[in-house]
């Protein structure tokens, strides 16, 4: 559909004034419309509103995919429509565990997805680093706090880690110290592993 049709439709379905040319901009990625433009714009197109936006990375996004709105999803995770949009304008979750694990469910976000759309990847990256270069047990705690994710899965994904860098560490000195490894070889591949570590963490969870 030509977008001065599109135009003309949300203008004599839903009394929306909006140009060809801003459906252009929605088209090429350069605007986005807002919670009403999405759904009329899902109504005149017929498909649903996830179908209109690309591979959601924030909470509002998520949650006009699933096609909820703000008022029922706060009420889900049992706190004010206004505390929710705070969130979600700010885009730093701000809830408790309980709340995070059902966001998740009512969204049908992964933890890693969750972490993105929450602006929490680097302060996992830093906690990981930390726990698999010294003792992974005082991590366990902020860890699991972090993600939304079982205590007990959290403690076998960090040892495990942990046992997988000092191995690497290991093997790589060794390696060096035969003469056979360049000076910097163990630096350059254990930081390899940490800057890899929150890729590494999603997937040693099966995540």
């Amino acid at each position: 559909m030509a977008p001065g049709h599109v135009a003309y439709g949300l203008g004599a379905q839903y009394g929306l004034r909006v140009t060809a040319e801003t459906v252009l901009a929605w088209e090429r990625g350069v605007a986005q419309p807002d919670e009403r433009e999405l759904k009329a714009l899902s109504g005149v197109l017929w498909c649903a509103p996830g179908e209109l936006l690309s591979a959601a990375s924030t909470l509002r996004e998520h949650r006009l995919a699933k096609g909820v709105g703000p008022e029922d999803l706060a009420r889900t995770l049992g706190m004010s429509p206004a505390a929710y949009l705070r969130i979600e304008e700010s885009g730093r979750w701000r809830g408790n565990e309980r709340q995070a694990a059902a966001l998740c469910t009512a969204l049908e976000m992964s933890a890693a997805q969750f972490l993105t759309a929450t602006g929490r990847n680097e302060e996992l990256a830093e906690l990981l680093n930390r726990a698999v270069t010294t003792r992974w047990q005082a991590y366990v705690k902020p860890v699991a706090k972090l993600v939304p994710l079982d205590r007990v899965l959290v403690e076998d994904v960090l040892a495990q880690l942990h046992a997988d860098y000092q191995s690497l560490m290991v093997s790589t000195l060794s390696w060096s110290n035969t003469g056979r490894g360049g000076a910097g070889t163990a630096e350059g591949t254990g930081q390899d592993f940490l800057d890899r570590v929150v890729e590494q963490f999603w997937r040693t969870a099966g995540l």
